[in-house]
């Protein structure tokens, strides 16, 4: 159990600094990167299946963002493509109502994969200390307790990226929602912030005239890159 906890402070602690910043970056690579510092701290390097982790994370993390961009870039040029001769105040209200079956489609696939993370968590934790048996189910508690926890943090999140219209935001939510589900069916833990912002800078790249803010896309990056590793060192002090 001490395991999984301090795995879960290494994620806790990145999470809110860079929260704290206005960086999205990955809860899930936090939460991995805490556990596997955990892990090796305790365990050792056996500690740790390292196949699973490349295969699992590490490969899907560097393609997710990518193809997620290249779907929503070509999603979004198809979009103002095919309704060019309809009027963008008309264009823009018609779209807006698209985006709420697609954004509901985004909040589902983010319960498919990012929940089943921390359900996985907590389920961990009640079996090591004898509350549940492994082959028990997961009590409808904590459900609850993941669906209102990431509804929240959705809420009270956000950072401005790409300056985008109603239909670019259909666009992007629909191919983030496509790729995150299929990574859930196949079983690939990908981080569905780099899903997200992958297709939001497909759209902006993919208007004519749109203004992606190259600077927050550097720092995010940046945040991507020492995530897994920052939160793997505090879950390892």
């Amino acid at each position: 159990l001490l395991v999984v906890f301090a795995g879960l402070i290494g994620g806790i602690v990145w999470n809110l600094l860079t929260w704290l910043f206005g960086i999205p970056s990955s809860s899930s690579h936090a939460l991995f990167g805490g556990m596997i510092g955990a892990a090796l701290a305790s365990l050792g390097m056996g500690g740790v299946v390292w196949h699973g982790v490349a295969a699992k994370v590490i490969i899907p993390a560097l393609a997710a963002p990518v193809v997620a961009g290249i779907v929503a870039m070509v999603g979004t040029w198809l979009v103002y493509r095919l309704t060019n001769s309809v009027p963008e105040g008309q264009k823009n209200n018609y779209f807006r109502f698209g985006q709420i079956g697609s954004a509901s489609l985004v909040s589902l696939a983010h319960g498919t994969n990012d929940a089943q993370k921390t359900m996985g968590v907590i389920f961990l934790a009640l079996v090591a200390t004898g509350n549940l048996h492994q082959d028990d189910p997961i009590p409808f508690w904590v459900k609850a307790a993941c669906a209102i926890c990431i509804a929240l943090g959705t809420y009270m999140g956000g950072k401005g990226l790409v300056e985008i219209d109603s239909p670019q935001g259909m666009a992007a939510e629909t191919s983030s929602a496509a790729i995150i589900l299929t990574s859930s069916h196949f079983g690939m833990a990908l981080s569905t912030t780099h899903v997200a912002t992958g297709s939001i800078m497909g759209t902006g790249l993919g208007r004519k005239g749109a203004e992606v803010r190259w600077g927050v896309a550097g720092r995010m990056a940046l945040a991507w890159l020492i995530t897994l590793p920052a939160a793997a060192a505090v879950g390892a002090a």
